[in-house]
């Protein structure tokens, strides 16, 4: 797979696939730009090579047709502030008015297309609107790598019809540290997962097996593995159809060699708010009519031990519900766990991303991915639909080969 920096870009028109879908409020002001500036390195090179840069994104579920909520017009604004120059903001993504506008660029200008999603033909990868995108570049540029596991035209398609296709810095940084973190690891390697379900987790425990030394479990999805061992998680959510499965694993874990944690002890409530009564048990003490929220303090003491001689550790999943303080003890204290270690530290999914950022610790981690279901897609070992589209490899897919 080739890289920006390897092409001549001078001069061309430099079409770059990035992923913009940023937070609104209900105004329409942009309350986090992280997104957005993780992609200047690969936007500031392409303008320093003098090239005509033309960005690309989506911004929420439009269905197909335009929605003035998603535009990106708020996008284009503080691009510009960002860049510190204009942006051009283009009334669609694809058409003869997008096509005059871009023949009159000129070399180190700026240009941001509207809404992707507002055309069918986004994610159904249609070749034709495909084809349409690459009408406008000389150079095809994915950037976008929290799309990379979705079949979309922008990701996909448009490879087949431009002339010149490569990756961005943001898709070399995210396959660059998943190889560190994966393909060849300092030792031991810890996988922390968390979250809502473990159906959405499970595929991808399944395959850490094969290349962790430690696996630790938190968040609802814990319940479920809680259920398998015999225990009565009470109201709690968990996902019955999967206690066997769970059971299956632990066993597979325990044969393979691979340390597995489940919680000791848990925070619980009455009921599932911020206001709800709570208390502090053993996870074999869990009140009947209760229901676990957030891992508690001996389990947060136990996890810190098995991480504490991690070389490489990668965190996806909070390990509660963090969003209320009551229940937020827990998934900070991995965040505190996490930043204090000397270990190749790699964090990926946007609730996980938010618990890092709110706690301050945002520089203490090596890496944060900048897509949640693309890291999940990747620790399953799948095969990225975009990453394939440029002729790449995950690096575990297609027996171990590593992206050229």
């Amino acid at each position: 797979m080739n890289y920006i920096n390897q092409l001549d870009l001078a001069g061309k028109r430099v079409l770059i696939r990035v992923d913009f879908n940023v937070p609104l409020d209900e105004e329409g002001n942009i309350t986090d730009d992280n997104r957005i500036r993780a992609a200047l390195p690969t936007i500031n090179y392409a303008l320093d090579e003098d090239a005509k840069v033309i960005v690309a994104s989506h911004m929420g579920r439009p269905k197909g047709k335009r929605e003035e909520k998603y535009s990106m017009a708020p996008v284009a604004r503080r691009l510009g502030r960002l860049l510190k120059k204009e942006v051009i903001a283009a009334p669609d993504c694809i058409g003869p008015e997008v096509e005059e506008l871009v023949r009159s660029m000129k070399p180190g200008q700026v240009m941001m297309l509207e809404n992707l999603r507002f055309h069918k033909g986004e994610t159904n990868n249609d070749p034709e609107f495909g084809k349409a995108l690459a009408a406008l570049c000389d150079v095809y540029v994915d950037d976008a790598f929290a799309v990379a596991h979705r079949d979309n035209a922008s990701v996909v398609s448009v490879v087949r019809f431009a002339k010149e296709s490569v990756a961005g810095f943001t898709m070399k940084k995210e396959l660059d540290y998943f190889r560190r973190a994966m393909i060849d690891p300092a030792r031991p390697l810890a996988a922390v997962l968390g979250g809502a379900k473990a159906m959405t987790k499970l595929p991808a425990l399944e395959n850490l097996m094969e290349h962790a030394d430690k696996i630790i479990i938190g968040g609802a999805m814990a319940n479920t593995f809680l259920m398998s061992v015999g225990i009565d998680v009470g109201k709690s959510l968990y996902e019955p159809e999967l206690v066997p499965v769970a059971n299956v694993l632990l066993k597979n874990a325990k044969a393979a060699g691979v340390k597995m944690y489940i919680p000791v002890d848990c925070v619980v409530a009455d009921r599932y708010d911020r206001k709800a009564e709570t208390k502090l048990v053993t996870v074999q003490d869990v009140p009947h009519e209760w229901m676990i929220m957030d891992i508690g303090p001996a389990t947060s003491t136990l996890y810190r031990e098995a991480l504490r001689d991690c070389k490489t550790i990668i965190w996806n999943g909070p390990m509660g519900a963090f969003e209320m303080d009551a229940f937020s003890r827990g998934t900070y204290n991995m965040v505190s766990t996490v930043a204090q270690t000397y270990a190749l530290t790699i964090i990926g999914g946007g609730d996980t991303d938010v618990a890092v950022s709110n706690a301050g610790e945002s520089e203490n981690i090596s890496y944060i991915s900048t897509g949640g279901g693309a890291f999940l897609a990747l620790l399953t070992g799948e095969v990225l639909p975009a990453v394939e589209a440029l002729g790449g490899y995950t690096g575990l897919e297609n027996g171990g080969h590593s992206a050229q």
